[in-house]
């Protein structure tokens, strides 16, 4: 039995298309080539931030994002960021006496603008809320204290295998992979994958009757 559902951030409830056109404008380049280059700096399995290294090579990544807060021209979310279908299946999952957890490497702003889209979820928090991210044990130990379950009756749903699927495996939760932005379709049917994800879904639609099993 489920009694928790956890559910990562980027690419599993929210577009990163706001974000990489954000830095894309920023830097002065085309958002196509942000784009692109975030594809192929994740077919490398590397960090995603190296495509912003690759345009401007020994960029301090962290003092940017502060000139952009500086400059209003810093992170956003809105309810238009959110897929489609987030706020149904949240809905459902509380309905049927889930507890949901929002937790995902995400910033500290990115934190409080979650909380401020009134989520139907029980707790939302961020990695730079919590001093640590994944995919260190020390992230989905919090996890546990926010799911309030034992490991074996909480869910870990997210598209990022080395950040979310192998993880929360490792860590003794049930996970589940999403085939959803980049990194969900480009691993989708990788066997280590296939094999540490309990299940593969391609909507978070498919999240209450999965639990209802």
């Amino acid at each position: 039995m489920i009694d928790t559902v956890v559910l990562d951030i980027g690419e599993t409830l929210t577009s990163d298309d706001r974000y990489w056109a954000s830095w894309a404008d920023w830097l002065g380049v085309p958002r196509h080539t942000v784009a692109a280059l975030v594809g192929a700096v994740t077919a490398q399995g590397r960090d995603n931030a190296d495509a912003l290294r690759l345009i401007r090579p020994g960029i301090d990544v962290a003092a940017e994002y502060e000139a952009r807060e500086a400059a209003g021209r810093g992170e956003y979310l809105d309810e238009d960021d959110l897929y489609d279908d987030v706020r149904p299946a949240l809905t459902a999952l509380r309905a049927a006496g889930v507890r949901v957890v929002v937790a995902g490497n995400q910033t500290v702003r990115a934190g409080r603008l979650l909380r401020a889209l009134d989520l139907p979820a029980d707790h939302v928090a961020t990695s730079a809320e919590w001093g640590v991210a994944k995919p260190e044990p020390e992230f989905f130990a919090r996890v546990l204290e926010a799911a309030g379950s034992a490991p074996e009756r909480t869910l870990y749903v997210g598209d990022h295998p080395a950040n979310d699927v192998f993880p929360a495996r490792a860590a003794g939760l049930r996970t589940a992979h999403l085939r959803r932005g980049p990194w969900g379709y480009l691993w989708a049917d990788d066997p280590d994958v296939r094999a540490a994800a309990e299940w593969s879904i391609d909507s978070l639609q498919q999240l209450p009757s999965l639990v209802a099993q």
